[in-house]
């Protein structure tokens, strides 16, 4: 049978989701789970391939074997064996044509900021410490420039081929101070993109970057124009729709 998992982690110890040949990886650790569970090689299908210090809460995985009990015993099982920093949340038995990832209509992401004057070592494992005032009106206004399908080269690379269009559901900061979040969601995104859309969105909090100019980076396809990369710490999956 097919079974599909919601799976939650903290990606600070693990060089991303896919397997790798000399460092821990997510995916390692759950094929190792299922092979001592079930006796069986196992490979998992995922919706994501977060990288290295991404973490997840609705990373969607799904795998075939001929376990014989339960989805619930097997899910059981499995938080009963993976490391502390890895969980699975639910468990279904699913559709055996369908891939986590290209059936996927699209996902959300979450990066989180921690803005205050002092950090905080309970937060730094999952956010982005931020000393500097920003403007985060215009951060959102930038934000609003980026919904709907556009090609978004300026900001990322394709996992495969060479198409870079996009379509973006959704773009928005919440100030709770001290944290700043900023939700986005589309049908798929490109390699390292949300991360370099909010390294870029920080420069017009800043004021290093205007609206208009953020505009004018996102229409010139080049990655040059764009800003740094933001670190993975503040990035977590949040959500795949299907």
């Amino acid at each position: 049978m097919r079974v599909w998992a919601i799976v939650a982690y903290d990606g600070t110890d693990y060089s991303g989701f896919q397997r790798q040949a000399n460092a821990p990886t997510i995916q390692e650790a759950l094929e190792t789970a299922l092979e001592q569970i079930t006796q069986e090689s196992i490979t998992v299908l995922a919706a994501g391939r977060t990288d290295a210090g991404v973490h997840a809460v609705g990373q969607v995985i799904a795998f075939d074997t001929a376990w014989r009990h339960s989805v619930g015993d097997l899910q059981r099982a499995m938080n009963a064996v993976l490391p502390a920093d890895i969980s699975v949340r639910g468990v279904a038995e699913g559709a055996p044509n369908l891939h986590p990832r290209y059936d996927a209509l699209g996902r959300r992401y979450r990066y989180t900021v921690y803005h205050a004057p002092v950090r905080c070592p309970l937060a730094r494992r999952y956010s982005l410490h931020l000393v500097a005032p920003l403007d985060v009106e215009a951060m959102q206004r930038a934000a609003q420039k980026l919904v709907g399908e556009q090609d978004f080269a300026a900001f990322g690379q394709p996992t495969a081929g060479r198409v870079t269009v996009r379509r973006l559901l959704m773009a928005e900061w919440r100030d709770k101070s001290p944290w700043l979040t900023f939700d986005v969601e589309a049908n798929a995104f490109l390699y390292r993109m949300v991360r370099s859309i909010v390294g870029t969105l920080l420069l017009v909090g800043q004021g290093k970057m205007g609206v208009d100019e953020f505009e004018a980076v996102l229409a010139s396809r080049d990655r040059s124009q764009a800003g740094p990369t933001a670190p993975p710490q503040g990035l977590c999956l949040m959500e795949v729709t299907y």
